[in-house]
């Protein structure tokens, strides 16, 4: 079985993949049978543990988008609150974007401070985090490193670095989680990425319905087509479908204390 590591099942238009039932019927169709819905802000945290209570195959992960303007926060408590429940398995995502929001052009302080938030509550709840990174790289890995994120480790979502990035956050605990990016064919140097990661230190993902992997790129993602990125990991590195599809679940159920009966 696969599990999807990272999707936002919340926000699934219905009009193109149909309601939440058809979707977990259709990933299960494609040997998808588990998946983390991940809420990015406040107003969408209760929406996706009702998922989870009306869904066993899925799990949720709390947390404040980085790219949610400086107006969007929350309180430890009301962070605690969401995040005790017992099918939330993470805090996130959350991190530093300074792509949608360049450093250049506004004070990004509340960004720091919000994630610096995150990683304080992860710790005293002891749960992973699930970190969004984009054009701030460094400083993700200044403040992990500075807030002991290593206590609890996580995941980096929808990775797109190189391998120098890959390994530090592996020192720091964290897997490394592909999207649909990877099957794309100018995705050459992210490929090159895959084949060299140890297998044990990777896991899957859609974000749906974002990113799409070929051969549905440009369509609206589902957890179901995260099998297309365990296809292409094993052709990277010259692997059984099988092989990969259980390495990537027992990293899963093994970062996340899961029972791993999941295959």
């Amino acid at each position: 079985m696969i599990i999807d590591s990272h999707c936002h099942l919340n926000i699934l238009p219905i009009d193109k993949v149909g309601d939440t039932e058809q979707v977990i019927q259709a990933a299960a169709d494609l040997g998808v049978g588990r998946m983390m819905c991940v809420a990015i802000g406040p107003d969408k945290w209760q929406e996706v543990l009702d998922l989870t209570d009306r869904f066993p195959q899925v799990y949720a992960s709390i947390g404040i988008h980085p790219c949610s303007d400086e107006t969007v926060v929350a309180a430890d408590e009301q962070i605690i609150q969401a995040a005790i429940h017992p099918k939330v398995l993470a805090i996130g995502e959350v991190g530093l974007d300074y792509f949608h929001q360049s450093p250049d052009q506004q004070d990004l302080g509340y960004q720091h401070q919000r994630f610096r938030q995150h990683i304080r509550i992860a710790k005293q709840l002891n749960k992973p985090l699930v970190i969004h990174t984009r054009s701030s790289t460094p400083d993700v890995l200044k403040i992990l490193r500075e807030e002991g994120a290593d206590q609890v480790g996580g995941i980096m979502h929808c990775f797109v670095e190189d391998l120098a990035t890959a390994e530090k956050a592996i020192e720091l605990g964290f897997y490394i989680s592909f999207s649909g990016i990877l099957t794309f064919k100018n995705a050459t140097e992210l490929k090159a990425v895959a084949q060299a990661l140890p297998l044990d230190r990777i896991l899957v993902e859609t974000d749906a319905p974002y990113l799409a992997p070929v051969p549905y790129r440009g369509k609206t993602n589902q957890p179901g087509y995260t099998r297309y990125v365990v296809e292409e990991i094993a052709r990277l590195k010259d692997l059984p479908f099988e092989q990969v599809a259980q390495a990537t679940t027992e990293n899963f159920c093994r970062l996340f204390s899961l029972p791993n009966h999941f295959r």
